[in-house]
This record gives C-alpha cells, structure tokens and sequence, in this order.
C-alpha cells in the first residue's frame, strides 16, 4: 500500500469514527460574559461530546451570594449535542437552574440561552 493510500486510508477511519455532530470549532476555553462581570473554565465531558461549564470568577459588583454559592461549581453539566456547535441541558444562573442551550457563534463568541416557564434570557460570551 503506498504512503498515500494509507494516509488516505486512517484520514477516512479518523472521519468515520468522529462523533456525530463533529465540532469545526471548539468551546473548550476560557470565557467571560460580553459584560465582563463573570468567568467561565468550558470543557467536555461525559462521554466526550457534551459540554460542562464551571464559574471561575466573579467581577466584585457580581458577588451577590446566589451568584458566589455557584463560584468554582458546575453551572453547566453534561449538556448533549442537538446540532453542530450547540448543546442542550440545564443551566445553574442566578440561583435558579433552567432549560438552556449554548451555542457556539464563532471562535471567539458563545451565546447561552436559558428559560424558566414563559421567561427567557440570553447572555453573549467572549473568550479570553
């Protein structure tokens, strides 16, 4: 088999075996709200293609204690796929815990969208 084949050959195993919304861009990072007021460590988890999410920090005007009773917790955990770049599951916000999803925009820019019965907030996100 010549080099080529072969490359061609682990480069098509490689795509087969990706998981079945491959990510082209990746949310695993550091992030803050557009706002500045809080950072976020994002990562992969479970089974490799969901999504967690822990509060890192928080700017000192935010420190408002539902908001420190989540410091260096998961806020997000174990969000699933639903299409490329976006995840589903529950959202911890503001000492409440909602329906949300996060989608990921760009390389740099992530939007979280969350609702508790008729109403609903999106944050933008930067990464840092």
């Amino acid at each position: 088999m010549t080099i080529a084949k072969t490359f061609a050959a682990a480069a098509m195993a490689l795509f087969v075996a990706a998981p079945a919304f491959a990510q082209d861009l990746t949310p695993v990072g550091t992030w803050q709200t557009a706002s500045g007021e809080s950072r976020y460590s994002v990562s992969y988890c479970g089974d490799g293609t969901q999504l967690c999410a822990k509060l890192t920090w928080l700017r000192k005007d935010a420190r408002k204690p539902e908001n420190v009773a989540l410091l260096n917790q998961l806020v997000v955990n174990g969000a699933k796929p639903v299409a490329e770049n976006k995840w589903r599951g529950t959202v911890n916000y503001e000492g409440n815990s909602v329906s949300g999803s996060v989608t990921l925009v760009t390389e740099d820019r992530m939007k979280l969208q969350g609702c508790q019965l008729i109403a609903c907030k999106s944050v933008e996100f930067v990464r840092i």
